[in-house]
């Protein structure tokens, strides 16, 4: 389990914001951390919460949604261990601006407090442009997202958000398995579960995936990236 320091500064130093630290202030930040275990679909934060603290995920994943008006989870991304969260509510002290929860597994995060890095950045000026770097990734990436809703087809919406959801991963296990429900899916790519699920049962007859229990198993990644290469962009708001 990954519940120990070294655990800890292994995950900080893999996010680009502490990228580059000397030894001896990786460990000084890292000695500021603590360790929070989450079971299984527990709550991490809520949106407009108190953004008080930044996590690293040590391991398990973390899915980030948003409540809709009719009370229905909009599925924004799922994060993975190396990767961090709560960062925009920390730096401008408001409220939490999505939800966070861990998904099917115990979940193992590395918490620091907002004074604690608010502290960080200003002992470490030059911190700052890799905070802007991680930023802009996720605005960058909820931009790709719009432009794909607004402008895609149902399918290569799908294609691209299960690649998104796989390619980081380096184990073999990780970049083939998808744990989202058909609905979670849907609600990633603007669609609806009927869409999803007739993509999926097309795409199972073809052999490019299969769907077991809860899991969808991509069987043919290139065949996957094929059909998220197709140049189709008919206007599509399903």
């Amino acid at each position: 389990m990954a519940t120990s320091t070294a655990d800890a500064r292994k995950a900080f130093s893999a996010c680009v914001l502490f990228r580059g630290l000397a030894q001896e202030e990786l460990t000084a930040l890292i000695s500021r951390a603590h360790v929070k275990q989450y079971a299984p679909g527990e709550t991490i934060f809520l949106m407009g919460s108190p953004g008080d603290s930044m996590m690293a995920v040590l391991s398990g994943s973390i899915r980030i949604s948003i409540p809709s008006p009719e009370g229905k989870e909009i599925v924004l991304t799922v994060l993975h261990p190396g990767e961090i969260l709560g960062e925009i509510a920390l730096l401008d002290g408001k409220g939490r601006s999505a939800d966070a929860r861990a998904m099917n597994e115990t979940s193992y995060l590395a918490v620091l407090n907002r004074r604690d890095v608010m502290s960080f950045l200003d002992r470490h000026p030059r911190a700052w442009s890799a905070l802007v770097e991680v930023l802009c990734e996720r605005l960058r990436r909820t931009d790709e997202q719009f432009i794909e809703v607004a402008f895609l087809q149902v399918p290569i919406r799908l294609a691209k958000a299960m690649l998104r959801l796989t390619d980081q991963h380096t184990d073999a296990k990780l970049r083939s398995e998808i744990h989202l429900s058909q609905r979670e899916l849907g609600s990633m790519i603007g669609a609806t579960r009927e869409s999803v699920n007739k993509c999926l049962g097309d795409w199972q007859q073809r052999g490019v995936v299969r769907i077991e229990g809860s899991a969808i198993k991509i069987r043919n990644r290139e065949a996957l990236d094929d059909l998220a290469e197709l140049t189709d962009v008919k206007p599509s708001f399903d």
